[in-house]
């Protein structure tokens, strides 16, 4: 047991759209991301898409209502089922949890990233 902290972890890499595991909550992973430009519509068939922005501010669009603006400090879960997209006009860091095994790709053509850990 240790304190994680997530500026250090967030450090490591410079990369987008490229989740990094940094702990383990019973089934899940805990993950950073930094987020710069839009990803594909998807959907999570069968989770819940949880996003909490640590820094900068998100863009969630929901296919079939407005665009949510996911500010610092804020979380956002997006139900299983719902085709959305997320986007940042500038970088965002993200903490996300996942089902482990989950694909961050959802049902999208983009192949999904490896989940590094760090």
């Amino acid at each position: 047991m240790k304190a994680i902290n997530l500026a250090e972890k967030l450090s490591r890499f410079s990369t987008h759209w490229d989740p990094h595991v940094i702990a383990d909550y019973n089934d899940n992973e805990i993950m950073v991301v930094k987020l710069l430009g839009e990803y594909e519509f998807h959907k999570h068939a069968t989770t819940d898409d949880f996003f909490y922005v640590l820094e900068g501010e998100l863009q969630m669009d929901i296919k079939g209502e407005p665009t949510r603006t996911i500010s610092a400090g804020e979380l956002f879960i997006v139900p299983k089922g719902v085709v959305h997209r997320p986007r940042a006009a500038s970088e965002v860091k993200v903490l996300l949890i996942e089902p482990k095994g989950e694909p961050n790709s959802g049902d999208a053509n983009r192949e999904a990233a490896p989940k590094t850990r760090i």
